[in-house]
């Protein structure tokens, strides 16, 4: 006895529809999967290094030249910082005296029978002293020590032999061979050094000590030797 479903039009499966054309048409394909792109995340900025901040109280180095020259109170404390500091160099200096530098005040200048009559010894000009033998009018026979420094501005004088006078080269000052002025622009003779005769027979001329002629200190007996 057969199934009767089996061949039942009612139950069999309906045909798979046919296309008009004969064309089979081609299966759409089936998309590809998206891939999933993962973005590379970009690389993070260098950070800049931070300034170095200022320390309070501590002032840069072009804040601290604006601070003493900017300024007008900058400069008030520079100028009396420094007035202070050459006070205090000045006082030193002068609690060490200047030996070395400073030429001896007394010299030693041999013994009278060396120096002949009408002589200028220029020996010791270059420790500013002329050493003269002469007859004086009033005092006879003496020998006196000159200061080689022209009272005009200062200047050395030069001895002249032949002219028998004492010659200044900036102005033309001149003296005597006793030392009195009388032309050029000096307004006074030279001066004398102090001069003595030692323990020793040697006469010693002393600079700590001058005499002048208008003064009438040419009298004094420490401003000559009688020989």
């Amino acid at each position: 006895m057969s199934d009767p479903n089996t061949n039942s039009p009612e139950n069999s499966s309906p045909p798979p529809d046919k296309p008009e054309t004969g064309v089979t048409p081609n299966p759409t394909p089936a998309a590809p999967p998206t891939a999933a792109v993962t973005a590379k995340p970009a690389a993070p900025a260098a950070p800049k290094p931070a300034a170095k901040p200022v320390a309070k109280g501590k002032p840069g180095r072009r804040g601290f030249l604006y601070a003493m020259f900017g300024t007008w109170i900058g400069w008030a404390w520079t100028t009396m910082t420094a007035s202070f500091g050459l006070m205090t160099l000045g006082t030193v200096r002068f609690l060490y005296p200047n030996v070395l530098a400073e030429p001896p005040s007394r010299i030693k200048i041999g013994t009278p029978d060396t120096y002949e009559d009408g002589k200028v010894e220029e020996r010791y000009k270059e420790k500013h002293a002329w050493i003269v033998r002469r007859k004086d009018e009033k005092l006879g026979d003496i020998i006196y020590a000159l200061s080689t420094t022209c009272t005009h501005l200062g200047c050395t004088p030069n001895w002249l032999e032949r002219e028998q006078k004492f010659k200044c080269p900036c102005h033309g000052s001149g003296f005597y061979i006793s030392g009195i002025n009388f032309e050029g622009p000096a307004p006074r003779p030279l001066e004398r050094w102090a001069i003595s005769i030692g323990d020793d027979g040697q006469m010693v001329v002393d600079m700590s000590k001058k005499f002048q002629q208008e003064r009438g200190e040419w009298s004094n007996p420490e401003s000559f030797i009688k020989v």
